[in-house]
């Protein structure tokens, strides 16, 4: 993160006019050449959709902050997005966290059958834990949708999209794209906890989205001349690097506190340690974060789970690059 390891090289394109601020791709890891040859994917395959529906140090379960109201004062205004960076208000609060819930996720089985069906129960993990949270503090949430592209291109309301080391996963406009391509099962067997990041990495981005945190961003690399800019990509950076910290925050959070068929140690063991194959150095760009930057921000955000850790918005440039 083989068959899959010849088709990893490719340059992601995008052949709609859309607006593409929105869209958020997850690192691939470079895996070693394979000697099958793979045929060549089309540029349109039909897409499977879900409904919306130790060396690792413990994880400190956070509570959810909750507000009251008190008597004689005004009802608060309904859910609304807040288009703040630094100082959005999931980061104002040293005690906010994710709390566990229970988390039955279906063995795990190298077929796309068996990845599709725990991811999908993964899928409705995240909903319920990040929802949760969310509403405490009285921004709006809405279940994403979870797709599962078949093949290597794959159409989305971002554009045409190709599964490669670049883009291993998508997140769109509500949308989570995770192609079974992208998984590289042949590179990674029983290595569920490395999935389990992936999707949590784009849910990530969701979270950045229903919050307002996405709009600011995208405002801000788009003032700065968009992707490609040495500013934009500095902008980028932190917001991939933001979507990394919320992914390990899930799996620390819930490691071992998510029932007995949750997400155990040995799949953050995993996750752990795959996240210093992916980033930037990687990948050969400059938007996602150098990889020992992308693995740092997920290891701290499974270590503490504190939101206030996550806000790479106010981060030293180096911690970002």
């Amino acid at each position: 993160m083989g068959v899959l390891a010849v088709v990893v090289v490719l340059i992601a394109t995008l052949t709609s006019g859309n607006d593409t601020s929105e869209r958020y791709a997850h690192r691939g890891v470079d895996a070693p050449a394979s000697t099958t040859t793979e045929s060549k994917s089309t540029t349109e395959t039909s897409t499977e959709t879900t409904s919306p529906s130790s060396e690792t140090e413990s994880s400190t379960t956070g509570s959810i902050v909750t507000f009251t109201e008190e008597s004689g004062a005004e009802a608060p205004a309904g859910p609304e997005k807040v288009y703040k960076l630094g100082q959005h208000p999931l980061f104002q609060n040293t005690d906010g966290g994710l709390t566990a819930n229970a988390c039955p996720l279906p063995a795990w089985q190298d077929t796309d059958a068996a990845a599709k069906a725990f991811l999908t129960a993964a899928n409705d993990c995240l909903n319920t834990t990040w929802g949760d949270l969310l509403r405490a503090y009285n921004l709006p949430f809405e279940r994403p949708t979870l797709h599962f592209p078949r093949g290597r291109s794959y159409n989305t309301p971002c554009g045409t999209e190709q599964v490669s080391i670049k883009r291993a996963a998508v997140y769109c406009e509500n949308n989570l794209y995770v192609p079974i391509a992208g998984l590289q099962l042949e590179n990674y067997p029983n290595r569920p906890g490395i999935h389990l990041a992936l999707l949590a990495h784009e849910y990530g981005h969701h979270v950045q989205y229903v919050s307002g945190i996405l709009d600011a961003a995208w405002q801000q690399i788009n003032n700065a001349g968009g992707l490609g800019t040495t500013k934009g990509d500095a902008v980028s950076r932190r917001m991939e690097l933001q979507a990394q910290c919320f992914s390990g925050m899930f799996m620390g959070s819930h490691t071992g506190r998510s029932g007995a068929d949750g997400v155990t140690q040995t799949m953050l063991d995993h996750a752990w340690y795959n996240q210093q194959e992916r980033g930037d150095d990687t990948s050969g760009t400059t938007d996602h974060g150098s990889n020992e930057n992308y693995a740092a921000w997920w290891q701290q955000g499974s270590r503490d789970n504190r939101l206030y850790q996550c806000n790479t918005w106010l981060a030293e440039a180096g911690s970002v690059s």
